[in-house]
């Protein structure tokens, strides 16, 4: 399981390494090694590559050093250096890269940067081996000076990269030349706080990211997470029994964590052994929201999906969706309103997992509504048909959207869930539950759902690119997933129908919130490479798309 250190705590993780016989040395040899592996790759068969490491005063400039002095080992690769500072002579890897007879310039030799403009410009590949996970910031002096001449040197390569401009419809990026090389960066790019998110503002964005041991909460957190690229952990030989490691419970969501908790489907199950979901949604104004639910808690395998809705929106779905069956809900033609808990009550004790909330609309009718509904998960009371009895077992609870919206207007709302139930907000849903801005909590989104899902008793799935699922008992989980292809409408209700369907068949709530929003991304990624662009998704795209998804982690 790849953990989340903050940088403080990875320190501590180094020096337990080292104490336990892991030298500090060979952490470098080994990220070294990783980082060149990787040049390596990049490299298959274009012997006439060229590569640039900008190397560091530190121990992120080692591990550069390393990387290259393999890099030109093992390849026919043109291998240039380009120190921040002079390396002391007791630096055994620069005297390695020095007996090797490798080109080394030194920036304060380069007055007017002309060595270094060529060195990237020249470049097919271009490691940033600057800083690592102890930059301060705002950067200044030489490294400011060095970071702003390769940060102008990439944007210029980039936005001229473009000879001739076509103007055949059928081929409109023909005659398009980018020269701009591949960047790697080492542990974080360079001028990225690894704990807040951070950024200088001349950091190079890298196209991946090489970090080692555990992933870092900065490299999550925007504006940060824009610069990482692609993200890669690599473990360099450190314990994962070491103590100081097992303490840690922020992971990353990876497919095996995802496979390791999908629900099993034995061959002989019918639709009762996959569970049953209900799904309490739909207005007037959103009459897609239900079946988009609906639909997804299907597709991740659910045995039986019911919607429980308006009978305007029942009447208006049912003509299209023949798997939900229906729940019509009387009082109200157009919304829910009071009353309507009393249909649903007889029903509640058939149900494995109940979502409520997506398009209910914000009718002070559907308030009302919604906390009689609530009454009924806290006092245990449900009026299942052919039993008389008081406390019927009690479904698990997903809350999303409108009634997340519904809730944050009643005081101490959290007192009105269940303990262990799911919220799914974004980022200004949240700020309404906590009475804070939406840019509050993107600012603090770590810590803001750890606090929180410890005081509300209930798991917290806090929306957005690298989306976090916060338990109660201190867990967190991030997600890998940074895509514009889920932002758009629809999508969410699509989330909590699959958070949802994975509860219906057993899955605990924080499993199920964790593997429903992994599925969730994937499909998302998934859709936006079966339509061919992201912008093009919409929401019964990443519908269509689980079933891939699910496919992939499944496969292994």
């Amino acid at each position: 399981m790849i953990k989340v250190l903050s940088v403080e705590h990875m320190r501590r993780v180094e020096a337990a390494a080292d104490a336990s016989g892991l030298s500090y040395a060979a952490m470098m040899q080994r990220a070294g090694q990783v980082v060149a592996e990787r040049v390596l790759a990049l490299l298959a068969n274009r012997p006439d590559a060229r590569v640039t490491l900008l190397i560091g005063g530190g121990n992120n400039g080692g591990d550069g050093l390393v990387a290259g002095r393999v890099i030109a080992e093992r390849s026919s690769a043109l291998v240039r250096f380009y120190l921040l500072k002079p390396r002391p002579d007791s630096d055994e890897n620069f005297a390695a890269v020095q007996s090797a007879g490798l080109f080394v310039a030194y920036a304060p030799d380069d007055r007017d940067f002309r060595v270094l403009r060529n060195m990237v410009a020249s470049a097919d590949i271009l490691v940033d081996a600057l800083f690592g996970i102890g930059v301060r910031l705002p950067l200044t002096g030489e490294a400011a000076k060095v970071m702003r001449v390769v940060r102008q040197m990439l944007d210029q390569n980039e936005s001229g990269a473009q000879q001739a401009v076509s103007i055949d419809p059928a081929d409109p990026g023909g005659s398009r030349h980018v020269t701009r090389p591949y960047v790697l960066a080492v542990d974080c790019p360079s001028g990225l706080d690894c704990d807040t998110g951070a950024l200088d503002a001349q950091t190079p964005f890298a196209d991946e990211t090489i970090t080692f041991i555990a992933a870092k909460p900065g490299l999550f957190q925007f504006p940060g997470a824009a610069a990482v690229g692609k993200l890669r952990v690599a473990s360099i030989g450190v314990p994962d029994d070491l103590p100081e490691m097992t303490s840690e419970k922020r992971t990353v969501v990876d497919a095996d964590v995802v496979r390791a908790v999908l629900p099993r489907r034995p061959v002989g199950g019918n639709k009762g052994t996959f569970g049953k979901a209900l799904i309490v949604a739909g207005s007037d104004n959103y009459v897609g929201a239900a079946g988009l639910a609906a639909m997804a808690a299907y597709r991740v395998g659910a045995g039986l999906v019911t919607a429980a809705v308006p009978r305007w929106v029942a009447s208006a779905l049912s003509s299209h969706l023949f798997e939900p069956t229906w729940l019509p809900l009387g009082q109200h033609d157009l919304h829910v309103g009071p009353g309507d808990e009393r249909l649903i009550s007889p029903e509640l004790g058939r149900y494995d997992a109940v979502l409520i909330g997506p398009g209910l609309g914000l009718r002070e009718a559907t308030q009302a509504f919604l906390i009689q509904l609530l009454e009924l998960f806290q006092t245990g009371r449900t009026e299942d048909v052919g039993s008389s009895s008081e406390g019927t077992k009690h479904p698990q609870l997903v809350m999303d959207a409108d009634g997340l919206n519904l809730l944050s207007r009643v005081s101490d709302w959290w007192k009105l869930t269940p303990p262990g139930s799911i919220i799914t907000p974004h980022p200004g849903e949240m700020g309404r539950l906590t009475g804070m801005s939406a840019a509050e909590v993107q600012a603090g989104r770590w810590h803001i759902v750890e606090a929180k899902a410890a005081e509300w008793q209930v798991v917290i799935v806090l929306k957005g690119a690298h989306t976090l699922i916060a338990a109660p008992d201190g867990r967190v989980a991030v997600l890998p997933f940074k895509t514009d292809a889920l932002a758009t409408a629809g999508t969410g209700d699509v989330l909590a129908g699959i958070i949802a369907g994975l509860l219906a068949q057993g899955l605990p709530p924080y499993e199920a919130a964790v593997a429903g929003s992994y599925i969730h991304g994937l499909a998302g990624v998934q859709a936006a490479q079966r339509v061919h662009s992201s912008r093009s998704v919409i929401a019964s795209d990443v519908l269509d798309a689980l079933g891939g998804a699910l496919g992939i982690i499944e496969a292994g």
